[in-house]
């Protein structure tokens, strides 16, 4: 590692929010671990624009306007260059609010395309349109999947999600439900007898939810003849609900970390972390991704300014990370094809492109 200054103005303080409790609690040792790898491996070069990168961890598992009001304060002090990490959308509004554009904000899971993100904001992950959508058309030509239900958390990204599919397949669900975060009982959906007309579940639960209710569902035997089909499980979902409750599921994603280009990086992460190490799944893939897309947006536009940020955004902007060149535009990354993956036991396998 070249020998940084001490100083504070020769570091770039990066804040990563992570949910360290609720749902999506079970996540972050994996989100945490890969960002900890992409700090390092940048920190063995020459740090963002010639300075040490260092991460605060924020916990995002908490109610958005208490995430939102730590954020304002830790920004109020000046000495936060970026934002980023993985949490639900309703954190995101918050945050993106009260960063009021003062700083990047590169948020690093799937979202929902909405128009009117606040300024700043610059969407990493992928929309409906490239993975359930493409991951549904791929099951009805592999299985005849026509008609459908929707399970999901109560809150932005699972509702937009599912208005986008009954927009991309009119008539086609059958059942549709929302339940708050921390859900333990899902019965209500699971007895309700228009289930028994679906070819197949499109999961938006996040985390400890989607744990439970892929427990429940299995119970119910009907895992053996109706798929499920995810954008937001990983492989730590599939470890906490056990290999019983994972029949006939599929995740649909473009950041599966043994589909990356670049090989060594499991090799890497396991160096650096150990052999027993949480599990470098897609959503810890996309954090890793979005820490090295900071760098990259520095050394591009050699600042990390928001107004030469979106300047450049406006007429695209191509930034190199550890898997290739990825182009942005506007606020959120060109879409690519996505891949869609069954879950074997504990863990995915990848069985084909998604063509979108």
């Amino acid at each position: 590692m070249p020998p940084f200054h001490e100083g504070a103005d020769d570091v770039i303080e990066i804040l990563n929010i992570v949910p360290l409790q609720g749902s999506g609690g079970i996540v972050a040792p994996s989100c945490e671990a890969a960002v900890a790898l992409a700090v390092a491996e940048i920190n063995g070069g020459d740090g963002i624009l010639g300075r040490e990168v260092r991460v605060t961890t924020v916990d995002g598992g908490r109610e958005p306007a208490e995430v939102a009001q730590e954020v304002s304060a830790l920004l109020a002090t000046g000495m936060i260059d970026a934002i980023t990490g993985w949490h639900i959308s309703a954190v995101r509004r918050a945050v993106a609010h009260a960063a009021d554009a003062r700083v990047p904000y590169l948020f690093a899971t799937i979202h929902e395309d909405l128009p009117d993100e606040p300024p700043g904001v610059l969407m990493v992950g992928e929309s409906p349109a490239g993975n359930v959508l493409p991951a549904m058309d791929w099951l009805y030509r592999q299985f005849g999947t026509r008609r459908w239900a929707i399970i999901g958390n109560d809150y932005i990204w699972p509702r937009t999600t599912a208005r986008a599919v009954r927009a991309a397949y009119p008539g086609a669900v059958t059942l549709e439900r929302y339940l708050p975060l921390g859900t333990e009982d899902f019965a209500t959906f699971l007895d309700d007898p228009r289930l028994d007309r679906v070819d197949g579940i499109v999961l938006l639960l996040v985390g400890m939810d989607a744990v439970r209710f892929n427990q429940q569902f299995a119970q119910t035997g009907r895992a053996a003849y109706q798929v499920r089909v995810s954008p937001a499980i990983d492989e730590t979902v599939l470890l906490a609900a056990g290999p019983a409750a994972n029949e006939n599921l599929y995740v649909a994603s473009a950041f599966f970390p043994d589909r990356v280009g670049d090989p060594d990086r499991l090799v890497r992460y396991h160096r650096m972390h150990g052999r027993f190490a949480p599990a470098l799944t897609f959503f810890s893939n996309t954090s890793y991704e979005a820490i090295h897309l900071i760098g990259s947006m520095a050394r591009t536009l050699g600042s990390l300014e928001v107004p030469r940020m979106r300047a450049a955004l406006a007429d695209g902007l191509m930034l190199e990370t550890p898997s290739g060149g990825k182009v942005f535009r506007g606020d959120r990354a060109e879409r690519a094809d996505g891949m869609i993956a069954r879950a074997e036991g504990v863990q995915l396998r990848v069985l084909d492109d998604l063509a979108n």
